[in-house]
């Protein structure tokens, strides 16, 4: 940007990024013409043609290579740019581009600057309407909710009593979708600030933690879980923290899809340099052609578990975006319909 900034102070180049281009290919074309020039004019000997030739091509070359620098080092406004594009898109990282230049790169900076203001400003104000409608959305549920209960308590008659515990399972269901609103905004914002400098990763630390949060819903349906730790530690560009979500969540996916006294087993390995959790059940399972829709967000595939369990379908699509926004992989495979299912997550080590 130097190189750019003092041309700008020249007066006649000072609003046309072409100008400044034209102006640097002119003064790089004419440098061989005024070394011959002063080669002839200074020098003391006679000068054959032959050395005429040979100096004309040196600064001809020498011409060339300094002109390509200068205008490779001339085009630093364009790349600087592309590069506050790119790293607010991928990891939303906020530039500070300079927006005082009245050329036309000057003003490709400036508006990309407003542009990316813009965006974020746009982002967070619809965040905070979203949790604010989310805050008040429950409150409307919670007011039936409460009326139902409350005839509940006072020992209605059967046909009432069955209507109010319908209103409760469907504020219940209300609740839920509500709460993975909010989980899918945190986890997004969780996603894209994410640290992406190498860390190393204890999964003999990490692995009471998933069971602290999965034991409940194993002990529901008498559900065992196999934990294979076969690699100890491992250095990945993940948090702890997110990678434990996404294991809780595949586990609890595991559990709504398994059937009563069946077992899920979770492995985690090295191989090929890679590092590898799977996480493999013996429930529903799912058709091959199903496989695509299942990260979709709000999937038109979410089903009823095993014992009745409802979904909103955004799981599998927060632990397939986690992963790979931390340049990892997850797919899922299935032999078919009640033949279970394999869910596998890969990082590169």
């Amino acid at each position: 940007m130097k190189l750019y900034h003092k041309l700008s102070q020249i007066s006649f180049l000072k609003k046309s990024y072409a100008f400044k281009f034209l102006f640097v290919a002119f003064i790089g074309i004419h440098i061989p013409l005024i070394g011959i020039l002063f080669f002839v004019l200074f020098f003391e000997h006679s000068i054959s043609p032959s050395s005429i030739l040979i100096f004309s091509l040196i600064m001809t070359l020498l011409a060339t290579a300094i002109t390509l620098l200068v205008l490779n080092r001339l085009i630093k406004p364009i790349a600087t740019a592309s590069k506050a594009l790119d790293e607010y898109r991928d990891s939303r990282k906020l530039s500070d581009l300079p927006t005082d230049y009245t050329d036309e790169a000057g003003l490709l900076l400036c508006n990309i600057q407003e542009s990316i203001n813009e965006a974020e400003n746009f982002i967070n104000e619809k965040q905070d309407l979203i949790y604010m409608l989310s805050h008040d959305l429950r409150n409307f549920a919670g007011n039936p909710q409460g009326l139902a209960q409350l005839i509940i308590s006072e020992n209605p008659s059967e046909s009432v009593k069955n209507l109010a515990e319908l209103i409760c399972e469907s504020t219940d269901l209300q609740f839920r979708y509500i709460e993975n609103f909010i989980k899918l905004l945190k986890e997004q914002d969780e996603v894209v600030k994410v640290n992406q400098e190498v860390k190393t990763v204890l999964f003999p630390n990490i692995i009471p933690f998933i069971n602290e949060q999965v034991e409940q819903r194993l002990f529901d349906k008498n559900i065992k879980l196999a934990l294979a730790v076969e690699c100890n530690e491992a250095k990945l560009k993940i948090d702890e923290g997110l990678l434990i979500q996404v294991l809780v969540n595949l586990i609890s996916n595991a559990v709504k899809f398994s059937y009563f006294d069946s077992e899920i087993k979770v492995r985690i390995f090295s191989e090929h340099s890679k590092l590898i959790v799977t996480v493999r059940d013996k429930g529903m399972g799912f058709d091959k052609n199903q496989i695509e829709e299942l990260f979709k967000k709000f999937t038109k595939m979410s089903r009823l578990g095993t014992a009745n369990e409802g979904s909103t379908g955004i799981g599998l699509y927060l632990c397939k975006k986690i992963i790979e926004r931390n340049k990892g992989g997850l797919t899922a495979s299935s032999e078919g319909k009640n033949k279970g299912a394999e869910f596998r997550i890969e990082f590169d080590i």
